[in-house]
C-alpha cells in the first residue's frame, strides 16, 4: 500500500455536505451536555486521533487542549494512558472505553470497569463523542485531509 499522498482527494466531504457540519457539531455539542468534563472529552478525542493516524485531529484537538491550559503532561502521554501516573481510574477507564470503541468490539470488562464510573447519560456521551470523533477521522484520513 502506497502512502506519503501529497494532496487532498476531495474537499472535506463534512463541510461538502449541506447541513453535515451542524449535524456533527450538534452531535458533538449533545455528548458536551452530559456532564463529562470538556477538556477529558478533548483528551479522549485526541487518543482516538492518534489511534486513527488523523494528522489534522491530533494538531486541531492538541492546540485546543494547550489553549485549555490542560497539564503538558496529560496531552503529551495520552498515547501512553495505561502506564503513567497523570490520569485518574475514571479517566483510564474511559481511555479503555474509547479504543475498544474505535476497534470495534468493546468487552464486558471495560464497559462494567467505565460504568463503575460514569452514569448512564455519561457513558452515552462518551459513546456519542468517540464516535464522533471517528467520523472526523474517517472522512479527514479517507480524503486525506492536511493540518490546516
Amino acid at each position: 500500500m502506497k502512502t506519503g499522498r501529497t494532496k487532498m482527494r476531495i474537499a472535506n466531504p463534512i463541510m461538502s455536505v449541506p447541513g453535515a457540519m451542524k449535524a456533527l457539531l450538534d452531535l458533538s455539542a449533545a455528548a458536551g451536555k452530559t456532564g463529562l468534563d470538556k477538556d477529558y472529552v478533548e483528551l479522549i478525542c485526541l487518543r482516538v486521533s492518534i489511534m486513527n493516524g488523523c494528522g489534522a485531529c491530533i494538531d486541531y484537538h492538541t492546540k485546543l487542549l494547550r489553549e485549555a491550559k490542560v497539564a503538558d503532561e496529560k496531552v503529551y502521554a495520552v498515547a501512553g494512558w495505561r502506564d503513567v501516573p497523570y490520569y485518574s481510574d475514571a479517566e483510564k477507564a474511559g481511555f479503555a472505553l474509547a479504543e475498544q470503541v474505535t476497534q470495534v468490539h468493546v468487552s464486558d470488562e471495560v464497559w462494567d470497569e467505565a460504568a463503575r464510573h460514569y452514569n448512564e447519560e455519561q457513558l452515552a456521551g462518551l459513546m456519542i463523542a468517540i464516535g464522533a470523533i471517528n467520523l472526523w477521522n474517517r472522512m479527514n484520513v479517507g480524503t486525506q485531509q492536511k493540518v490546516a
